[in-house]
């Protein structure tokens, strides 16, 4: 599979969470998917989708900023403002089997709010 495919997979996954679809995200995920971000460690798919999935309608817009495919894995940087003026910036590393995404690294970013830093706990 070519890096835009690879690519366009990302781009379908970060369409598919904010149209709230989550049977295509679902569905672009290995049964063996895992992921970890600064609140969760390798959480298998089934944990994932209890604990981290919710409604989108939090979210105003996002923005793919730039993503990056090497092989089977890729980073993407993206910039996502919520509807209560909140705005942050992740990336996230995605590791591949075939045509679908095997694992998902988080890597928070700062947060604003209304365009002033917000300080997060500890």
């Amino acid at each position: 599979m070519s890096s835009t495919d690879k690519a366009g997979i990302i781009r379908a996954i970060f369409a598919a969470y904010l149209a709230n679809d989550r049977q295509r995200v679902e569905a672009a995920f290995t049964d063996d998917f895992h992921f970890t971000s600064p609140y969760d460690d390798n959480l298998d798919k089934p944990t994932y989708f209890a604990r981290c999935w919710r409604d989108s309608d939090w979210i105003a817009s996002h923005e793919l900023e730039r993503i990056f495919v090497e092989g089977d894995e890729a980073f993407v940087t993206y910039s996502c403002m919520a509807r209560d003026g909140k705005n942050f910036r992740n990336t996230e590393f995605f590791a591949f089997d075939g045509d679908k995404v095997k694992r998902i690294d988080v890597y928070f970013g700062a947060t604003y709010q209304d365009g002033k830093f917000v300080k997060q706990g500890a």
